[in-house]
């Protein structure tokens, strides 16, 4: 049995595949096995992942007859993994070098937590590589072993799969699966951070985040997949309804939510103009039947901003941010 198991879902990616690929084939220290899926890429990724397999035989290629999309691609590789520990890294990222032989040492130390978070940097075309926000987490004093409630802080990190290692039979206790549509990500990450009973850090950037130019990134298309933060909370949320034991973090989860639904209609090329009042009535309705009774929005303006957003205050929201917009011009 392999120690880690590192699981790649693949799709139109010709250009970065290898360079992914080598990076987690050249990794040192334990054993892995690297569980390739083709989501019915239509250039070459299929053919590379054949070639990859017959070159090494750590390489698991798994070929689906229809694309299904990122987290179903995963569960496919989640459903022939081996490995003690279960790591997730997109084809157009890459592992930094040592990173399994350092996250394997830090498990071992830890006595095999259920989850390991490490950090990232991003990457640019022009060659930069710039460390993320959050290196402040990793720096902060904390036990080598803890649960969420010792460090409520690791929930304003950038909350995808790709920055942590997952122990299998953990993945397992929980049920934990990747749910179809876009921020795939929300409904896998909130519960396994709540529901681990035993968390370890790892101040160490583990994996590089390519920043593509030529829209590589599917969250910024613009179109109503976006519409679908509203479905992965809901997940998130009956998550909870099924753990009482739980329920005192639904305030916190709910205000980060909040400023995720934010984010998605914040940002440019995201919500079309169109459809951003219906965006707006969706939050209205999404905000009035999850908000949980101990919240409180933050102060200052971006409390305002959150708060117009989940009473559906569409031309208000507006108004607020061209405000802000105007300040920041006369201050420069």
């Amino acid at each position: 049995m392999p120690r880690f198991s590192v699981i790649v879902p693949v799709h139109q990616v010709q250009d970065y595949l290898n360079e992914c690929l080598d990076s987690v084939l050249g990794q040192g220290g334990p054993d892995l096995e690297l569980i390739a899926v083709d989501d019915r890429s239509p250039d070459r990724c299929g053919e590379m992942l054949d070639e990859a397999a017959a070159a090494d035989q750590r390489v698991k290629v798994l070929h689906l007859p229809e694309n299904v999309g990122l987290g179903r691609a995963r569960n496919a590789g989640l459903e022939v993994a081996t490995g003690d520990y279960v790591v997730f890294l997109d084809s157009d990222d890459t592992l930094t070098p040592g990173l399994l032989e350092a996250v394997d040492g830090r498990l071992r130390v830890t006595g095999d937590p259920d989850v390991l978070v490490h950090d990232y940097a991003r990457t640019y075309a022009d060659g930069r590589i710039t460390r993320a926000a959050s290196a402040h987490v990793f720096g902060a004093a904390s036990p080598d072993v803890f649960d969420l409630a010792a460090r409520p802080d690791l929930l304003d990190l950038l909350q995808v799969v790709w920055n942590k290692a997952y122990r299998r039979s953990f993945i397992a206790e929980q049920g934990l699966v990747f749910p179809a549509g876009y921020y795939e990500d929300t409904p896998w990450t909130y519960p396994a951070l709540l529901a681990a009973g035993r968390i370890t850090l790892l101040d160490e950037v583990g994996v590089h985040y390519r920043q593509r130019q030529e829209g590589g990134n599917i969250l910024a298309t613009a179109g109503r997949k976006h519409f679908d933060v509203f479905a992965q909370y809901d997940l998130v949320f009956a998550f909870l309804d099924g753990r009482p034991d739980l329920d005192h973090w639904r305030p916190v989860v709910y205000g980060k939510m909040l400023h995720h639904l934010n984010t998605v209609v914040a940002k440019p090329g995201r919500v079309p103009a169109a459809d951003r009042r219906e965006y707006f009535r969706r939050a209205a309705a999404h905000c009035a039947r999850l908000r949980p009774a101990g919240y409180r929005p933050p102060a200052g303006v971006e409390g305002a901003r959150l708060e117009l957003l989940a009473h559906g205050r569409y031309g208000a929201y507006q108004a607020v941010r061209a405000l802000a917009r105007a300040r920041r011009l006369v201050r420069r």
